[in-house]
């Protein structure tokens, strides 16, 4: 039996079974004299990473029993960062290393934590599940279906607990207004839509002064061609089409699948979507949209539309539109009711009435529930991260091609017609 089998186990029963006195010196010393203290490594040390992944899990680091013991960055600036935050945690630095390849090595690291760049996701959690870690992943999950396809296979295959980093589905309000649509009292759904804009695209904040002895271009660039460093195309990597695909995918990865949550729809029948760079043309040269809208049809029987416009914030909107009412969902944590445009209201809905939340653990401290239970299924499973970003590559792939496409789940491909 492998180490990590044995672990689980471990970890499920709490006791020093045969097994668990037959683990060899190096897997005992994982479970760090058997408290079952879970090791963890973070994968991107950047915004996202120091922001949100690593705090967001430190939360819970008495209750769960974990430690962020290695970061992981190319950039060196970002790894110390890093490391520093894990001292003030814990009494001392986490590890540092620049490429996924030395953390996948370690036999000490229990599941891993992957905020880095979009064009690395699919590689980066593929590696993971193959060497049998846990995993917290960032949305979009790829840019590449047949790549998609090999990482949510590798995590199938490898019976790993992998999360997607879709965290509003964890919300008690979200959670709420799924209770309210289920119970019918919209009527028929025809239409669902976000608006999510600004005044001008999120990559242009990343822009950073980034020292070329800094950093190590090639792990950064991963798979994608070598070229002289960068220190724009290094640090504002959001807005190139060659490392991200922008705000749809970006930005409305989180939009589908609320949709996808709240309704229990799972893939669209079609999709169309149009855009391009209008608004902010200059020096950098970004290509990624600062104007995109895309509308994708669902079996289920109603529309689906997400825009962002990057040159003017005004105008967010986020709405559910039923026959006898809305669900009005722009202030993710204060859903609430309309009978606003209904013909013939039957009187169950009144004005703006508000969504009561249902409580449930927030998204980080699920996936480190479901790690330690190994039965409990993550509230964002590998299956909600393939729907999604299904619905995220057919929109990318109408707008490069400027055609209409669907998807087959029989076949699961993606398709013009």
């Amino acid at each position: 039996m492998g180490n990590k089998t044995t672990r689980r186990n471990f970890l499920k029963t709490a006791s020093v079974s045969a097994t668990a006195l037959a683990m060899s010196a190096a897997s005992y010393k994982r479970v760090a004299g058997a408290n079952d203290r879970l090791s963890i490594a973070m994968i991107g040390c950047g915004e996202r990473g120091r922001g949100a992944h690593m705090p967001g899990v430190n939360r819970y680091a008495k209750e769960e029993n974990l430690e962020i013991t290695v970061v992981c960055d190319p950039w060196r600036i970002a790894r110390e960062a890093a490391s520093e935050m894990t001292k003030d945690w814990y009494g001392r630095e986490a590890r540092q290393v620049v490429s996924y390849r030395d953390v996948m090595a370690m036999e000490d690291v229990d599941a891993v934590m992957i905020a880095s760049c979009d064009h690395q996701h699919t590689t980066h959690l593929k590696a993971a599940a193959e060497a049998k870690k846990d995993v917290y992943v960032e949305k979009p999950l790829a840019m590449d279906l047949d790549r998609l396809k090999a990482a949510c296979e590798a995590v199938r295959k490898n019976d790993v607990v992998c999360q997607i980093g879709t965290q509003l589905r964890s919300y008690p309000s979200m959670n709420g207004a799924k209770k309210v649509y289920e119970s019918g009292i919209l009527g028929k759904v025809g239409r669902i839509e976000q608006r999510r804009n600004g005044d001008r695209p999120y990559w242009y904040a990343r822009l950073k002064d980034v020292k070329e002895k800094d950093v190590d271009w090639k792990e950064f660039l991963l798979d994608r061609p070598m070229r002289p460093f960068d220190p724009g195309v290094y640090s504002g990597w959001y807005g190139y089409r060659e490392f991200s695909d922008g705000p749809l995918p970006g930005l409305g990865t989180h939009y589908i699948d609320l949709v996808h949550f709240i309704t229990g729809a799972k893939f669209p029948l079609s999709t169309v979507c149009s855009g391009g760079t209008y608004t902010w043309i200059d020096e950098h040269k970004f290509d990624c949209p600062d104007q995109i809208e895309a509308t994708w049809q669902y079996p289920e029987g109603f529309m689906v539309s997400y825009a962002t416009n990057f040159g003017n914030g005004s105008g967010n909107t986020f709405r559910i539109f039923g026959k006898q009412g809305i669900i009005d969902l722009q202030n993710w944590n204060k859903p609430f009711l309309d009978d606003e445009g209904v013909r013939k209201p039957d009187g169950r809905i009144k004005r703006k009435t508000a969504i009561e939340p249902i409580e449930r653990p927030d998204h980080m401290l699920d996936w480190l529930q479901c790690i330690r239970d190994r039965k409990k299924t993550p509230n964002a499973n590998i299956e909600v991260g393939y729907s999604q970003s299904v619905a995220c590559l057919m929109a990318m792939r109408a707008y490069d091609t400027g055609r209409r496409q669907t998807y087959d789940p029989k076949t699961q491909q993606i398709v013009e017609g």
